[in-house]
């Protein structure tokens, strides 16, 4: 995928955002969307973690996360939100840290598959139900857009990470 498709897939997701709270319900072809957008973080995040074996205690400077803290918190992101969605409930308990490349990749792809059919299983209404997260009353539909545009800004942060080691992102020609 090219940074222009990325970047094309990435304001539909802004412009659904911006759209009634209702538009996704009315749109199952935006929450394929949203779906198909989970299955592209999750190539990505799998990628880098891939690459940036070895590496996954670099970080830019003191008090900021390194490429492995990134990785785990998607993880715990990804989980926490499939619960959210579920109903099966979900916080930001933090786990002890995945420091083996094989594992974290695996837990990476895992936890995006779990989000992925989470919100894959979603009706309109369950769209618009009222959910609480990060102590804010929201959609499910608010929660599923909040994550995912964060997780771009994260991608976007290993991304440079992976740069700043020399590491070429493994979809970059």
């Amino acid at each position: 995928m090219t940074s222009r498709t990325v970047g094309l897939a990435l304001a539909a997701v802004i412009a659904v955002a911006f759209s009634s709270t209702s538009a996704l319900a009315q749109q199952p072809a935006a929450q394929a969307a949203l779906v198909k957008d989970v299955a592209n973080l999750s190539t990505k995040f799998t990628g880098l973690a891939k690459v940036m074996a070895g590496k996954y205690d670099w970080k830019p400077g003191q008090g900021v996360r390194s490429a492995g803290d990134v990785f785990n918190l998607i993880v715990t992101e990804n989980n926490m939100l499939a619960g959210v969605l579920s109903g099966a409930g979900g916080g930001m308990a933090r786990t002890p840290a995945i420091t083996d490349p094989a594992a974290l990749q695996e837990a990476l792809r895992t936890s995006y598959d779990k989000l992925g059919k989470a919100v894959t299983a979603l009706s309109p209404a369950d769209l618009n139900a009222s959910v609480k997260m990060f102590g804010m009353d929201m959609t499910k539909q608010d929660a599923v857009l909040m994550i995912l545009l964060d997780q771009h800004e994260h991608l976007g942060q290993s991304i440079a990470y992976a740069r700043s080691n020399a590491v070429v992102p493994p979809w970059s020609k």
